[in-house]
């Protein structure tokens, strides 16, 4: 994408677009919604007139569950749920294929987050969409995701398809993170192995040398302290970033 200029880079732009972490920060308050929704329209040309462009932007209001009446108001009388559905309905207005999905949930009730997943996951269904879902929400991942991509401090731990990761997670950290996660049943809760990790995070500035996990990696040897460790395929579609992969100390 670096390389692409003007008309080029107009069209890319047009096929990728975001939804943000805060409904309340990323709509602008001077605009009404039918103007933060129908100006990725206006730029990329896609309707000729008012009435052809306040058309679409009822029908994109109705499309995220609300009313096209609502078109004229402004982001301070809407919910939080209610500015997220509008930030969906400018992602999806320039018809993109391609969606960064920023913790979209993250700042909502949690009622509130299921309707919004489920949102996302019918429109996905309905225009055929590729999400990059940015989340620390393990239980919407898992809901949502189809691949998943574990980082620590930039950096990638594992790669892996979304049940393989949960049932059979390879990295320390992995492990770490999904033994965090509460479970409903207190019979299973109490016989579940839970990976406490010790010391603070590194700043991301001022990284450790070799595996930037090693300084808090309960199977951690001095190797992990120099070595950077390469993502090796541990199963099909599956990859680990650590050298004690395989060993019979994880």
């Amino acid at each position: 994408m670096s390389t692409l200029k003007g008309k080029q880079l107009r069209a890319t732009r047009r096929r990728i677009n975001a939804i943000f972490q805060d409904p309340y920060s990323s709509l602008s308050p001077r605009m009404t919604a039918g103007g933060i929704i129908g100006e990725p329209i206006a730029v990329h040309g896609l309707v000729s007139g008012a009435v052809a462009m306040r058309n679409r932007v009822a029908e994109l209001l109705e499309l995220v569950g609300l009313n096209p009446y609502m078109i004229d108001r402004f982001p301070h009388e809407f919910s939080g749920g209610q500015r997220q559905r509008i930030g969906i309905a400018r992602a999806i207005a320039a018809e993109p294929e391609f969606i960064v999905a920023d913790e979209p949930v993250s700042a909502l009730d949690v009622s509130i987050q299921a309707q919004i997943i489920n949102l996302m996951q019918d429109l996905q269904d309905q225009f055929g969409l590729t999400y990059l879902l940015i989340a620390h929400d393990l239980s919407v991942v898992r809901h949502i995701s189809d691949r998943v991509v574990v980082m620590y401090l930039g950096k990638i731990m594992e790669i892996s398809p979304c049940d393989e990761l949960y049932e059979n997670p390879e990295h320390p950290y992995t492990r770490a993170l999904l033994s965090a996660v509460p479970v409903p049943d207190p019979k299973v809760e109490l016989k579940r192995e839970r990976i406490i990790l010790e010391g603070d995070i590194p700043s991301p500035q001022n990284p450790p040398a070799g595996c930037v996990f090693h300084s808090r990696c309960p199977i951690a040897v001095d190797e992990c302290s120099s070595t950077t460790p390469p993502l090796k395929e541990v199963g099909p579609g599956h990859w680990a970033a650590c050298l004690r992969v395989g060993s019979d100390a994880i």
